[in-house]
């Protein structure tokens, strides 16, 4: 069976060593065996790595791929994770795409000052409000 040394993993992968390295500490990948003082690899590790990076991708933590990757076999992916994460993504789209349009209409706003722009004023309460909002759930409750 053909072996792949981390060398050989880091050139296709694109992934250093060192979290090659990482990565076998927590789990995520396995190295089967050596060669000299090099690890080596089954070619499905490139596989692994790439879900990996999809992952981080979507903002997923290690612990989260983690959990989906069985000892043996396929990953188990959990699709309402999944779904819950589309759904996170899909806020943070809408909340950027606000952010830009605001950005882009103080860059063009006619008015004199700023704060004389009503859109721009109302973007301010947004982001206000957004922010203080964010502030009260991180607050822990104090009963």
């Amino acid at each position: 069976m053909i072996k792949l040394d981390i060398g050989e993993v880091v050139q296709r992968s694109g992934v250093p060593a060192s979290t090659l390295r990482f990565y076998e500490e927590k789990g995520l990948i396995a190295s089967n065996g050596r060669r000299g003082l090099r690890r080596l690899f089954d070619p499905s590790v490139l596989d692994r790595l790439a879900l990996i990076a999809l992952g981080r991708a979507a903002s997923f933590s290690l612990d989260d791929i983690a959990a989906m990757f069985a000892p043996a076999g396929p990953p188990n992916i959990d699709r309402r994770m999944l779904a819950a994460k589309a759904e996170e993504l899909d806020r943070t789209i809408r909340k950027l795409s606000i952010m830009r349009d605001g950005l882009r209409h103080a860059a063009a706003c006619p008015a004199p000052s700023h704060m004389e722009c009503p859109t721009f004023r109302r973007i301010l309460r947004a982001v206000a409000s957004g922010a203080a909002g964010a502030r009260t759930r991180k607050t822990p409750s104090r009963t």
